[in-house]
């Protein structure tokens, strides 16, 4: 125990003497920007975190029952302890904790619930940095610019807030500006929690989240860069534009750069707001579906993936002119590009567990890097049971009791997990926390994946697969033979469903006659 304190102690050192001399001996980096407080805040937190983890649970009898407790308890009292360093620290770092917040099937449910609160505890940066930003990227004053322009944010993310305006033509327009210390800060932010990452890897070695440094790393820049936002929204909108019930913001590029985004006005409620949805005459189940089918489109059929769907990013409104309820798609700063081997794969993935196709589901999942760690890999794919998904999640239903067995298994595996997502592509820890929020706002609505929406994805699988297949192929008798395949296996799916509903509706029928015949109507 004494060796591991001293091991902590030097390893506490080193980190903050590797930084500092990076920072002081690295002419792009500002130390003055980063802050002796902003660094030892986070090695002390790490430090605490880190002593909490190895003093508090040696001397009790590993997987006993008052062990699982006070592993319990050290879970929250360190989830507490990382909110307070992402707030404190601001920027990167509640980005970060964001990220983990969504990880529902990954980390511990102590974890998850408390850094979930960070979505709604962004920083506001004051007007004063707003009109500094705005005036060194556009080189006006906000008055010249702008008819109105409210002081009060609608919101605050991150990494920028958004405000509501008038233009000088009479446009109501959303204006987001970025905080004006987040682009300098970010990269020495990373830098760091890359040394405090690997310092307690040197502690606790099954502890295995370099992957989220690298994945801040690779996407951080990109989404500081609204322009790339503004180019993802209208690539997006484009493909798709068959959806009538989604709704994208127009960007206004004259008055947009890399720092600042001008979009047309949406007003609306977050998609997780049940009261607003009732209040507006809009049904949930319908909302929930459209989800599904946009996110499968997306996924399986266009290879292009917005990753960051929490409720702040998806308002749901009805149409103004045809009264039909919307969805409105927001903030497209980060979107995965998925390469054609990985989304065949999943596809192919996808259809084995819809269709419980047990031999399969173990050659895609180890084809996507899961190895022998399959079984868990379609569990955290699926937020499902390995049990359910051999009777097949499109014909048993999610219980309570399978949720809390998932969140008992999140916390004993958790060595195994953080040793799945080193192994799996880059691609799949997008997709893994982009299904993580869209099932977070399934459960928030009670909307609980359904046999239909599996059958809606598989669709878009079907689609996909035949899409590619005809790409490659040059003979017409092939293509022609893909073509009809793919019809017969869209008709078999649409017959499927049509069998669910006759279902349904006989056994809503058997059920309204024994009530009547148990309830007599009173004459």
């Amino acid at each position: 125990m004494a060796r591991k304190a001293v091991k902590l102690a030097s390893w506490t050192s080193a980190a903050l003497g590797a930084s500092g001399v990076y920072f002081y001996s690295n002419k792009y980096l500002d130390p003055s920007d980063f802050g002796a407080i902003r660094v030892g805040r986070a090695v002390a937190t790490t430090a605490v975190i880190s002593y909490d983890y190895l003093t508090s649970l040696r001397s009790v009898p590993y997987g006993s029952e008052e062990y699982l407790q006070l592993r319990s308890e050290v879970h929250l009292r360190s989830a507490r302890r990382l909110c307070e360093l992402c707030c404190a620290n601001r920027g990167t770092f509640i980005k970060v904790g964001q990220h983990l917040g969504s990880l529902d099937h990954v980390l511990p449910v102590e974890y998850t619930s408390t850094l979930k609160v960070l979505h709604s505890q962004a920083p506001q940066s004051s007007m004063q940095e707003i009109r500094q930003v705005i005036r060194e990227d556009l080189g006006k004053e906000i008055h010249d610019l702008f008819l109105s322009f409210d002081d009060t944010p609608l919101g605050a993310a991150s990494l920028a807030q958004v405000h509501k305006a008038v233009l000088r033509d009479g446009r109501t327009v959303a204006v987001k500006v970025q905080h004006p210390k987040v682009q300098s800060q970010s990269s020495k932010d990373i830098l760091l929690m890359e040394v405090l990452v690997l310092a307690v890897k040197q502690l606790f070695p099954e502890f295995e989240f370099m992957w989220l440094v690298d994945e801040a790393k690779k996407n951080l820049p990109l989404e500081l860069d609204f322009l790339n936002e503004g180019k993802n929204a209208e690539k997006v909108a484009q493909m798709l534009k068959h959806f009538d019930f989604l709704k994208i913001p127009e960007i206004y590029w004259e008055l947009s750069t890399k720092r600042i985004l001008l979009m047309e006005f949406v007003e609306g409620g977050q998609v997780n707001d049940k009261e607003y949805m009732e209040r507006n005459k809009i049904n949930v189940n319908e909302i929930s579906r459209h989800l599904g089918k946009m996110y499968s489109e997306m996924i399986f059929v266009n290879g292009f993936v917005h990753c960051d769907p929490h409720p702040g990013n998806m308002l749901v409104r009805k149409h103004p002119d045809t009264g039909k309820a919307e969805i409105v798609l927001l903030d497209h700063g980060l979107y995965q590009v998925l390469t054609d081997e990985f989304r065949l794969d999943y596809c192919h993935l996808w259809q084995s567990l819809i269709w419980t196709d047990m031999q399969k589901v173990k050659i895609y999942s180890q084809r996507l890097g899961a190895a022998n760690l399959y079984p868990l890999f379609a569990c955290m794919l699926t937020a499902r049971s390995w049990d359910s998904i051999n009777k097949g999640i499109s014909h048993v239903p999610v219980t309570s009791t399978e949720d809390s067995e998932i969140r008992t298994n999140v916390t004993t595996c958790l060595p195994e997990i953080s040793q799945l997502l080193n192994c799996v592509p880059r691609q799949m820890l997008l997709i893994f926390k982009t299904n993580d929020l869209l099932r977070s706002i399934e459960a928030t609505l009670g909307t609980r994946a359904s046999a239909s929406s599996f059958l809606n994805m598989s669709r878009c699988c079907i689609r996909a697969l035949a899409e590619h297949n005809k790409k490659n192929t040059h003979s017409f008798f092939r293509r022609t033979q893909i073509s009809i395949c793919e019809a017969f296996n869209l008709w078999k799916i649409d017959l499927h469903e049509l069998m669910l509903h006759v279902k349904g509706w006989k056994l809503a029928s058997w059920v309204s006659s024994l009530l009547c015949w148990l309830v007599p109507v009173p004459h």
